[in-house]
């Protein structure tokens, strides 16, 4: 995919398609299988063959920020800077019980919010390992308690995985930030931090043996909590991700018209501003990043372009880091015929980093 020219003028951000990278997990939209078998690339000996020159813009262009007491405060490096506790995990109320799990209400603190979601606890004995989950996008109006990825809570949650499903906060019953889309929803970011700090207190789980996995927009909250907390998780997963530069992003899903003239008011466009959006971009600090990263995208994606992971994929073995990516012949955004061979492949990949 030939990557966007950078907008410059207001009006022509505002145009611009509003409506994000999606999670369609509960129900996803069908596809055409395809009989190839999917194909992995990557790891640091052996860059995508398919990536990106600095001329399709991977990296967004200007010098970081890299000193956290200088840190602009909404970027990557303030979130290096922050302090995270994850307090106060609360299992509220059963909501499901079946033989391989029991599926409970859970909250627990962000900084001063309190987020909720779902714990699926397995029925054998613990402690047990445990993966965060982070769901793509919907739209906190109609989003409900423990909505996207509802496949992958089951299917980790009967293999033996504690599973921490985040709301993020304006969603379900968390806490409202109102600042959240103006901080270009970083806060999210925070969210999942703390939900594996929040992790590491329960008795069902074994602090040491933590992974987390994103899908959609999920997937750049897990690539900036590798960036921002490195060491944090043991492994990090993205399924069908959003660019690891946030200008793509932006460009592609300005938050309406609203909160794209706020945000731009506050930090400049991004031709004129790029030390701003580097430095919300996890592209930008890859060198950061400790844990092996496993990526599924499939090459049939409308709404995420693979050709962004192929770039992250680039980008990531181009800083030394260990990272693969499986890219599925025929899926859509919504993985369906692959989906049985994408969670076999991120159980195995668990496995092999002590997950």
């Amino acid at each position: 995919m030939e990557r966007r020219t950078v907008l410059t003028t207001l009006g022509a951000l505002v145009a611009a398609a509003a409506v994000g990278c999606s999670s369609n997990d509960a129900a996803p939209t069908a596809s055409t299988p395809s009989s190839t078998e999917p194909t992995p690339s990557g790891g640091p000996s052996s860059p995508s063959p398919s990536s990106a020159s600095p001329s399709t813009g991977a990296t967004p262009s200007g010098n970081p920020t890299r000193t956290p007491e200088s840190a602009h405060p909404v970027s990557l490096p303030a979130l290096t800077a922050k302090k995270y506790d994850g307090r106060n995990l609360r299992l509220d109320r059963v909501l499901a019980r079946n033989a391989a799990y029991t599926r409970h209400h859970v909250t627990y603190a962000s900084g001063s919010l309190t987020i909720s979601g779902i714990l699926n606890v397995p029925s054998t004995p613990g402690p047990h390992p445990a993966v965060v989950l982070n769901h793509g996008y919907i739209d906190p109006a109609v989003y409900t308690t423990g909505r996207g990825l509802a496949r992958e809570q089951d299917y980790l949650a009967r293999r033996g995985y504690v599973v921490l499903h985040t709301d993020y906060r304006n969603h379900a019953q968390s806490s409202k930030d109102p600042r959240s889309e103006l901080n270009l929803r970083l806060g999210y970011t925070e969210d999942s931090i703390n939900a594996v700090l929040a992790l590491r207190t329960s008795q069902y789980v074994d602090p040491e043996r933590i992974g987390m996995l994103g899908r959609s927009m999920g997937g750049g909250v897990t690539l900036n909590a590798l960036v921002a907390q490195p060491g944090l998780v043991k492994a990090g997963i993205v399924f069908a991700s959003i660019s690891s530069n946030t200008v793509e992003n932006f460009e592609r899903w300005p938050p309406g018209p609203a909160n794209t003239a706020a945000i731009l008011r506050a930090y400049g466009e991004p031709a004129r501003n790029p030390e701003f959006w580097r430095n919300v971009s996890p592209v930008t600090f890859f060198d950061r990043v400790t844990e092996p990263v496993l990526l599924h995208h499939g090459e049939s994606d409308s709404n995420c372009p693979i050709a962004w992971s192929r770039r992250t994929l680039s980008a990531l073995t181009a800083a030394g880091k260990k990272a693969t990516l499986y890219t599925y012949p025929g899926e859509e955004h919504a993985f369906v015929a692959a989906w049985p061979t994408s969670m076999s492949r991120t159980v195995a990949f668990l496995k092999q980093q002590g997950v």
